[in-house]
């Protein structure tokens, strides 16, 4: 799968996220970098990535397990105050829904870390080549 991100002008700073046929995402900068604040910026994506998976992967684990979750809400938050330095913490916070036993509830946390982008994360030594097209 190829994601696709263009520009959409020469004077500003949002860009159209293409992926697959989904519907289109944007992206901009915060207004202290000179952009609009119009649209998430890519390190909200990033973030969005672990809670979205997080979120799925403990769903798909308790249906299958037949567990009463009934929703849940995944709260992220970062410090990116060190990030120059190669620090990105990333603060994470699992709103269970539903009647779970304390056993249950424990399971959950646990699994949520085991979801695929928190691996790629904290486990995976990714490698990106850029060329010019």
């Amino acid at each position: 799968m190829t994601i696709t991100v263009t520009s959409q002008s020469a004077t500003s700073y949002r860009h159209t996220i293409q992926i697959a046929e989904l519907a289109p995402l944007l992206t901009d900068m915060p207004t202290e970098l000179g952009g609009e604040s119009a649209a998430p910026d890519p390190h909200d994506y990033f973030d969005t990535a672990l809670g979205a998976c997080k979120a799925l992967t403990v769903t798909q684990y308790a249906r299958a397990r037949g567990m009463p979750l009934s929703g849940i809400e995944v709260a992220v938050s970062r410090d990116n105050s060190k990030e120059r330095e190669g620090h990105y913490t990333l603060n994470v916070t699992l709103t269970l829904q539903g009647e779970l036993s304390e056993e249950q509830r424990a399971k959950l946390l646990t699994i949520a870390d085991k979801c695929p982008v928190h691996k790629l994360m904290t486990s995976t030594e990714v490698h990106v080549e850029t060329q010019l097209g």
